[in-house]
C-alpha cells in the first residue's frame, strides 16, 4: 500500500493527512498552529513565511510522514510572497487578508479601463484580496521594496519551493495562478503588461505552471512533490466535486462555486473565473453576508446559534409574512456596496423570535440562492450544493436550503477537505494517471427537496418582492 500526504496551509494553522493513495483513506492526520512572529505581533495580514515552515514540522511530528511517498500542498490562495533577484525575501509576506489593498485593486480597476476590460483579460475583477492589489499598494506605500522584487511566489508555491531544496526551477499550477490577476485562466498565459501596470516593472521570473496530474520535483529525500494548489481548489479535489456541483461555504460570508467545463468572462465584473486542480474551472461569486446574519439575529434574541435555529423550526415556511434582506454590511453580490438590513411584514401575529429566526435563515439562504442564480446565468450548470461551514450544518440551515435551492444539499462532515484534495493530488502525480484516483467520498448527509412541498419557490417569489421594492435598481441592472 502505497502512502500519500497532504498538506494544508491556511492563514492560521497547518493540517497534515497522511492518506491511503488507492483508496483515500485518512490513516494518519495531524495540525498545528503558525508560532507569532515579529510580523504577525504587529500586524496580522502580515506573516514570516518560516512561520509555516515551523508550523509544517510541528504538525507532522510523531511519525505523521513515516512511509510517505508523495506530498500535495495546498494553500491559502492570493497572499503575496515578495522575492529579489537572488530569491532573498524583500518583506513579510502580505496576506489574502490584508484590507490595504482596496484602494489599490479600485486604482487597477480604472487603470485598464473598468471590470469589462479586467474580465476580457483574466476573467475577473481584481480585489483587495489579489496578488496584484498588493504589488499596487507596494508600488504605492513602499516604492523602495517594490523596486527590488523580481519574483513573486504564492504560499504553496514557496512551501513546495522549499520542500524540494530551492531548486532553480520555480512552479505553480493553475488554480493558484488564477487568483493572483496576472494569470489568464482563458488563455493561460501569465501577463507581464499586467504586472507592470501594479508593479511599474515586469517580473524577473515567474514560476511554469504545472498540469494538473505534473510533479514539480522530488525532495532531496525522493519524495515526489505534486504540483499543489490553493485552498479552494484543494477542497473541491477533497471533496470529490464533478461538473454540476456547486460548493456554498458559510463563513461569516459567503463563498459560492461551482466546478464548469469553461472559463467564465462575466462583463459585469460579479462573477470571478478561476481555474480548478483538474483542468476544469472554478467560476466563483461572494456575498458579503452568510453565517454574521445569523450570529446578529442569534445576539438579538439572546441565544446562540443552536437556538436560532430551535426557534427557526418552529415556525413555517414563509416566517408568517416576515422578510430579512441581509444586507448588514452592504453586499457584494449583488453589488449594493452602501446598502443596510430590512425587515419587513411585521404584524402582531409575526412579532415572534420564532418568525424572526426563521427570517433570518430564509433571508441569508434566498440570497445565497440569488448568487447561486448569477452563476447560472454565466450558463453554470448547478445539479448539487454542498453546502461547508458550521452554520451549514444547523438543522434549520440544512433543511431549509434544501427547499429554497431546489436541488440536493449535501452536507459533509467536518473535515480536512483541503489536505485530502493535496493528499489526492500527490496519489494522482505518483500515479502519472490521466484522471485523479477514484478515492472514496466522504460520508455524507443528503437532503432531497420534496417536490410536493413548493414552498421555496413560494419564499424566493416573496424575497423576490421585497428586494426589488427596496432596491429598484436590482430590477433595472436584471
Amino acid at each position: 500500500m502505497a502512502i500519500v500526504a497532504g498538506i494544508d496551509s491556511s492563514t492560521l494553522r497547518t493540517r497534515i493527512v497522511a492518506c491511503d493513495a488507492d483508496t483515500g483513506e485518512v490513516l494518519r492526520s495531524g495540525k498545528a498552529p503558525h508560532p507569532e512572529s515579529e510580523a504577525s505581533r504587529a500586524r496580522s495580514t502580515e506573516a514570516d513565511p518560516q512561520s509555516w515552515l515551523h508550523s509544517l514540522g510541528d504538525a507532522a511530528t510523531g511519525g505523521l510522514l513515516e512511509g510517505v511517498r508523495a506530498i500535495g500542498v495546498s494553500a491559502q490562495q492570493h497572499s503575496m510572497i515578495g522575492l529579489d533577484a537572488g530569491g532573498v525575501l524583500v518583506r513579510p509576506a502580505l496576506l489574502w487578508t490584508d484590507p490595504r489593498s482596496s484602494g489599490a485593486a479600485a486604482h487597477l480597476v480604472d487603470a485598464l479601463g473598468g471590470p469589462a476590460a479586467w474580465t476580457e483579460a483574466i476573467g475577473a475583477v481584481p480585489a483587495a484580496t489579489y496578488t496584484i492589489a498588493k504589488l499596487r499598494w507596494l508600488a504605492e506605500f513602499e516604492p523602495a521594496n517594490a523596486r527590488r522584487i523580481a519574483e513573486v511566489m504564492l504560499p504553496h508555491d514557496w512551501l513546495v519551493w522549499q520542500l524540494l531544496g530551492h531548486p532553480q526551477r520555480r512552479t505553480t499550477d493553475r488554480g493558484d495562478a488564477s487568483g493572483t490577476g496576472y494569470w489568464s485562466p482563458i488563455t493561460g498565459e501569465y501577463r507581464q503588461d499586467l504586472v507592470k501596470l501594479a508593479l511599474g516593472h515586469e517580473l524577473l521570473r515567474l514560476p511554469e505552471v504545472l498540469g494538473p496530474n505534473e510533479p514539480a520535483g522530488h525532495t532531496p529525500e525522493g519524495l515526489l512533490i505534486s504540483a499543489g494548489t490553493g485552498d479552494n481548489m484543494a477542497a473541491a479535489l477533497g471533496l470529490g466535486l464533478v461538473p454540476g456541483d456547486a460548493v456554498v461555504s458559510l463563513g461569516s460570508s459567503g463563498t459560492i462555486f461551482a466546478v464548469h467545463g469553461q472559463p467564465v468572462v462575466d462583463p459585469k465584473g460579479i462573477v470571478s473565473s478561476f481555474a480548478d486542480a483538474t483542468g476544469n474551472h472554478l467560476p466563483m461569486v461572494g456575498t458579503l453576508n452568510a453565517a454574521q446574519v445569523l450570529r446578529s439575529t442569534a445576539a438579538l434574541l439572546g441565544c446562540d446559534l443552536e437556538g436560532l435555529s430551535e426557534l427557526a423550526l418552529r415556525s413555517s415556511p414563509g416566517a408568517y409574512g416576515l422578510v430579512l434582506l441581509p444586507y448588514l454590511d452592504g453586499e457584494r453580490t449583488p453589488r449594493l456596496p452602501n446598502a443596510a438590513g430590512t425587515l419587513t411584514g411585521l404584524r402582531a401575529e409575526s412579532m415572534t423570535p420564532e418568525h424572526l429566526a426563521r427570517a433570518a435563515v430564509e433571508g441569508m439562504l434566498c440570497n445565497i440562492a440569488d448568487a447561486l442564480d448569477t452563476l447560472r446565468a454565466q450558463g453554470v450548470a448547478i445539479n448539487r450544493v454542498v453546502l461547508l461551514g458550521a452554520v451549514g450544518r444547523l438543522p434549520a440551515v440544512r433543511e431549509i436550503a434544501s427547499l429554497i435551492f431546489g436541488v440536493p444539499v449535501v452536507i459533509p462532515p467536518p473535515g480536512d477537505h483541503a489536505a485530502r484534495g493535496a493528499a489526492r493530488q500527490a496519489a494522482w502525480a505518483l500515479a502519472g494517471t490521466e484522471e485523479p484516483p477514484q478515492w472514496a467520498l466522504p460520508e455524507a448527509l443528503t437532503i432531497e427537496p420534496d417536490p410536493d412541498q413548493p414552498f421555496g419557490d413560494a419564499v424566493r417569489r416573496q424575497y423576490g418582492v421585497v428586494r426589488g421594492q427596496t432596491h429598484p435598481e436590482l430590477n433595472e441592472m436584471s
